[in-house]
């Protein structure tokens, strides 16, 4: 997937994860190395693993033959985060949503807009022989914020557990590419999207704030 066109690399910071605002006490854990299985729920919905991952190191280790999978998984997560980031006019709404200091300036073709430092990435079936997945995470540290400490996709959907789970079954819309984003957000507008997904369901949720 390529990254949007015109989008410039960050003034801020180079780095596509925020590793220092990572909290100390979440260890890693080590991951299960093999083929991602596919099983059938109780509901009938298809489900796979995945993981998720807060530096391309963390992924070599857990599948040292599948190096360069790793590579392109985590650049793909960072083209994607390029794309599908929510975006901000000001810093201060991105910081209200996010925390601070976890927020960059990103040049695109209509001007400055202030995106979230990707956190972590997810990948599944990263050793299939067909096609494996991977998309950008994001966490937050804002005392106002009702997905701190948490997994969330570019799209607003929370995982379970805090952000020292690393390990997930995920369904088919987990995994569906996330809309391209195309215009601002203004303070707690990505809180709702949360919520709104939190009380619906993603499934039920129809439209998007990226359009």
């Amino acid at each position: 997937m390529d990254s949007q066109s015109g989008v410039a690399t960050s003034r801020k910071r180079s780095s596509g994860i925020n590793l220092s605002r990572m909290r100390k006490s979440y260890a890693l854990k080590p991951l299960a190395i093999g083929i991602a299985s596919v099983f059938l729920s109780a509901c009938g919905e298809e489900k796979q693993d995945a993981q998720i991952y807060t530096s391309l190191e963390d992924c070599k280790r857990d599948f040292p033959d599948a190096v360069e999978r790793c590579d392109a998984a985590y650049k793909t997560a960072t083209e994607e985060a390029m794309r599908t980031s929510p975006r901000f006019n000001s810093e201060y709404d991105c910081e209200y949503e996010f925390g601070a200091n976890q927020c960059r300036t990103v040049n695109t073709n209509s001007g400055s807009v202030f995106m979230p430092f990707m956190a972590g990435f997810m990948v599944s079936q990263l050793l299939s022989p067909n096609r494996y997945y991977s998309q950008p995470l994001y966490t937050s540290y804002s005392p106002y914020s009702s997905y701190r400490s948490r997994w969330v996709t570019a799209d607003g959907n929370v995982f379970s557990g805090d952000i020292r789970k690393r390990n997930y079954k995920v369904g088919s819309d987990t995994l569906k590419p996330k809309p391209t984003v195309n215009r601002t957000m203004k303070r707690g507008g990505f809180g709702s999207s949360v919520r709104a997904k939190s009380s619906w369901g993603s499934s039920s949720r129809k439209g998007s704030w990226g359009g």
